[in-house]
């Protein structure tokens, strides 16, 4: 493992120590997170003027020695399995893929195989390993959600992309075939989300204890024989928040069995057409759509 021995000058004076230390990851694209160098401070490994233990809120001074060597990386236990991807652009940096109806993005407790993490494994050389148990995983769809996903292939671009989705910058659009005709050609609906109260697998919208700020945009392309085409742009990122707020609206996606009441449809009718994000590497503001499926134009029709 790589050692690091840093000093700290005077225009470091009063910087917390896990900040002082980000911003020298960041420096040299090591990809290493705030979260990391606060673990790597708890287990004594990084040593402060020759003491193993810091707190991650300490104050840096001028002339402070602090000396610190790379994380050990999990070995990956995930099985790289030969499935077929759809990928729609890659660099050195990242890949986009259209991910497909029904595909789980990464491993979890009792879905191990074939997943998405499994199809990439095979499919690309490296990916980031920020986290081992999701190599490459920046951001994440619903199993039954269908289009875009950007894909890391180093720590640098995930950290870098981590914190453009945290600052709510990447530009994102949704295709929803909704149950009902929607009154609005557009509106926004800004109502917090946060763990139902009673079925713990879910998410509910409305004033209540840990809620969070929650706010989607929606445009109506379409109205049908008892549907609705909507665009939908989701500001923040909370889980579910397309499902939850639509529902919410008295509109639930067709096919979701979980926010949704006598919602029959072959699928959840939810589809991320566009992404578009600043490229890690170079700077510049790139973007991708996908096509509507086939399943939801043609449904419309009807």
């Amino acid at each position: 493992m790589k050692e690091f021995s840093l000093k700290a000058n005077p225009e470091d004076l009063g910087k917390r120590l896990d900040i002082f230390l980000q911003e020298f990851c960041r420096r040299g694209n090591l990809g290493i997170s705030r979260t990391a160098i606060q673990e790597m401070l708890k287990r004594g490994e990084i040593m402060l003027n020759g003491s193993a233990t810091p707190k991650a809120h300490c104050r840096i001074r001028p002339g402070d020695c602090i000396v610190f060597s790379e994380p050990r990386r999990k070995e990956r236990v995930i099985s790289a399995e030969n499935i077929p991807l759809d990928v729609i652009y890659e660099d050195e940096d990242l890949a986009v893929i259209n991910k497909s109806a029904g595909v789980v993005v990464h491993p979890a407790p009792g879905n191990y195989e074939h997943t998405l993490v499994n199809a990439l494994l095979c499919r690309f050389k490296k990916l980031s390993d920020i986290n081992p148990q999701r190599p490459g995983i920046v951001h994440r769809l619903d199993k039954d959600t269908s289009g875009l996903l950007v894909i890391a292939k180093n720590n640098a671009a995930h950290l870098d992309l981590s914190k453009q989705f945290s600052l709510h910058s990447i530009k994102r659009k949704y295709i929803a075939l909704v149950k009902g005709k929607v009154e609005f050609d557009q509106d926004v609906i800004e109502v917090p989300i946060g763990r139902h109260p009673f079925k713990r697998k879910n998410m509910a919208a409305g004033l209540g204890k840990n809620t969070k700020f929650a706010r989607t945009r929606y445009r109506t392309l379409k109205r049908g024989k008892g549907m609705s085409l909507l665009e939908v742009e989701p500001y923040t990122g909370r889980t579910h928040q397309i499902r939850v707020h639509l529902a919410f609206l008295g509109h639930p996606v067709m096919g979701d069995v979980k926010y949704g009441k006598n919602n029959s449809f072959q699928r959840l009718a939810l589809h991320a057409k566009y992404l578009g994000f600043v490229h890690p590497g170079s700077g510049k503001f790139i973007e991708f759509s996908s096509k509507i499926p086939p399943e939801l134009s043609e449904a419309i029709r009807q």
